[in-house]
Formats: structure tokens, C-alpha cells, sequence
């Protein structure tokens, strides 16, 4: 196996794309093969025409920021935002980054206090339940997302995970109204990478 290190900037980024997307939960240390019945497998072969179709995406419209994830949700919180925030999984581990605890807190107390529509989702543990009391929180049953992990015999069971949103999701025109709609609405969506390789 090569070394990343070795890597010029291109292959790793090539080389993290790969290992993404066969990837099980989109960690970056520990990661487990994922497999789904409704799509191919990616292949190396066609990583290109991948890279070159994201690349077509986000080139539309698209603003990349490396920012901490605060400051990133305050430059862009206004009435017509729409943020989703995917955080690392509380006491989990193998996602590369630090997040500890009081970045939960402090996202449910932006979510208090901002203009924006947020949704959050996360794993269902009594501490975030207890963190994010007072917003809409959605369960796994509720949304009925089922899955599972395992060697494809395991039955579907529901989802361990929770939507959180400062708004009623489930509500007519929740997200925006029509005349929001008609105007200019932008979209924020939060991923929370490692600055390792």
C-alpha cells in the first residue's frame, strides 16, 4: 500500500474521495467497507468523471469556506438560509476532529438565537436529547429510516439517529414561504472534516 504521505495533494484528495465513498458512516480513521443494493460501487476507473461531475456541482453557485463551523453559520445566517449541519456522532470516534461536548451546546444555543432555519442530525444519546431540549427532534421511528450494518443478512432495524430542527419540518411551507421562495434562498451545509490528509 502507498504511504500518503507520499502523495502529491491531488492523489490524496483523489486517494480520501475513494476511500469515501466506500466507506460505512464517512469516518476518516476506522473506517468499515460500505455496500448499498441500489447503486454500483464507484470504480477507480471512473474516479474522474466523479471528480469532474462534483466539479460541475459545485461550480455552480457553490462557496467553499474552511472556516470553524460558528463563525461559518454566523456569515451566512439570515432569514433565508437554510442550514444542515451533520456533526460528528457524540462519543464516537473516527471522524478525525475534535468535538467535544460544549460544540453541541454551543450549536443548540446558535440555533436559539439565529434567523436561519437549522437542521441538525446526530446519533440519539439522552445527553443531546437533553442539549437540544425545546427544538423539534424527529427520531428514526418518526422518519422512518430504517437500515442495516452488517453482512447483508441483518434484518432493517430503525435508525439509532435524530433530526433536530429550530423550526416544524412537518408544517406547510416550514422551510420557506413562497415569497421567500421566489427570492433569493441559499442553502448551508456543514461537513466536519479532519485537517489531516
Amino acid at each position: 500500500m502507498t504511504k500518503p504521505e507520499t502523495l502529491t495533494d491531488i492523489q490524496r484528495a483523489a486517494r480520501f474521495y475513494y476511500l469515501q465513498h466506500h466507506a460505512f458512516g464517512g469516518k476518516v480513521d476506522g473506517q468499515n467497507y460500505g455496500t448499498a443494493t441500489t447503486a454500483p460501487m464507484p470504480s477507480i476507473l471512473r474516479i474522474e468523471e466523479h471528480l469532474s461531475a462534483a466539479w460541475v456541482r459545485l461550480s455552480q453557485g457553490t462557496n467553499v469556506e474552511n472556516l470553524h463551523w460558528l463563525a461559518c453559520m454566523k456569515r451566512y445566517d439570515r432569514p433565508h438560509t437554510f442550514i444542515y449541519a451533520d456533526p460528528p456522532y457524540w462519543e464516537t470516534e473516527g471522524y478525525g476532529v475534535e468535538f467535544g461536548f460544549q460544540e453541541y451546546q454551543d450549536m443548540a444555543n446558535f440555533m436559539r438565537s439565529c434567523e436561519s432555519k437549522v437542521m441538525v442530525s446526530i446519533n440519539d444519546h439522552p445527553e443531546i436529547r437533553k442539549a437540544y431540549e425545546g427544538f423539534v427532534i424527529l427520531d428514526g421511528e418518526q422518519l422512518g429510516i430504517k437500515y442495516s450494518v452488517g453482512n447483508g443478512q441483518a434484518k432493517s432495524k430503525t435508525s439509532q439517529e435524530l433530526v433536530i430542527c429550530n423550526f416544524d419540518p412537518m408544517k406547510p411551507q416550514a422551510f420557506f414561504s413562497p415569497i421567500a421562495l421566489s427570492k433569493s434562498c441559499q442553502l448551508l451545509l456543514l461537513s466536519f472534516f479532519s485537517k489531516r490528509g
